[in-house]
Order: C-alpha cells, then sequence, then structure tokens
C-alpha cells in the first residue's frame, strides 16, 4: 500500500510540472492576450493542485495523519484561478473591445460586461 501511495505522489508531483511547463511555454508563445491568460491559469490550476495533493499524499505516509491543509489551499485554488481569470477577461473585454463591435446578446438585452455604459462610447473608460 505505501508503494502504490508513493507511486500516486509521483505521479502527481510529475503531472503537476508538466502542466507547469505548459503553462510557461503557452504564457510564452501564444499571441493573443486572452490566450495568454488561459494557458497559464489552467496549468498553475492543475499544476500547483497536484503537486498540493502529492504533499498530502506524501504528509500522509511519513507521518501517518491526514493533511487537511494542502487539500484545503487545493480546493481554495481550484475555485478562486478561474474565477480570478474570468475577471481578466471581462476587464480586457471592457477595455480593448469596442461595444459596437460585439455581437447582440441572447436574450436582447445588454452584454453583462458592458452594463451600464451610456450608448455613445465603446463602453470602455472615458478618453482624457
Amino acid at each position: 500500500m505505501t508503494m502504490a501511495l508513493e507511486l500516486v505522489a509521483a505521479l502527481l508531483l510529475v503531472g503537476g510540472g508538466i502542466f507547469g511547463v505548459i503553462g510557461s511555454w503557452g504564457l510564452l508563445r501564444l499571441p493573443d492576450p486572452m490566450q495568454r491568460l488561459h494557458a497559464p491559469t489552467k496549468a498553475s490550476t492543475l499544476g500547483v493542485g497536484s503537486a498540493l495533493i502529492a504533499a498530502a499524499v506524501s504528509i500522509g505516509l511519513t507521518t501517518g495523519e491526514s493533511s487537511w491543509r494542502e487539500v484545503l489551499v487545493a480546493v481554495f485554488l481550484f475555485l478562486t484561478a478561474p474565477l480570478s481569470a474570468l475577471m481578466l477577461a471581462k476587464t480586457h473585454l471592457y477595455r480593448s473591445i469596442p461595444r459596437a463591435s460585439l455581437p447582440p446578446a441572447a436574450n436582447g438585452a445588454d452584454w453583462a460586461t458592458h452594463h451600464g455604459a451610456t450608448p455613445g462610447n465603446s463602453g470602455g473608460p472615458a478618453e482624457i
């Protein structure tokens, strides 16, 4: 049983490292800011999350007790990283893409990102 848990921890660490390398490569190579946001967000969530779970398994093997701190940090990361990426994407949409160039929303209402913007401007910040 110990050998199987050590193998699981090793596979999680290797998988986390692979996801970290892929996310870094995507950050450097992808051309669009939205694509550059997507690559490291997904990779860091999976990479750091798997490394934290591997640490929890390893601590459980060495001490014989369960380590919930690492699991809770991983859960927090899984919940907050996609939300922060969403907020960054909405900010990019609000500041860079003109409101008039967006397709109409499905229900006929305004896009949530541009809600409350005056019809005459792009929905972005005021020009100085």
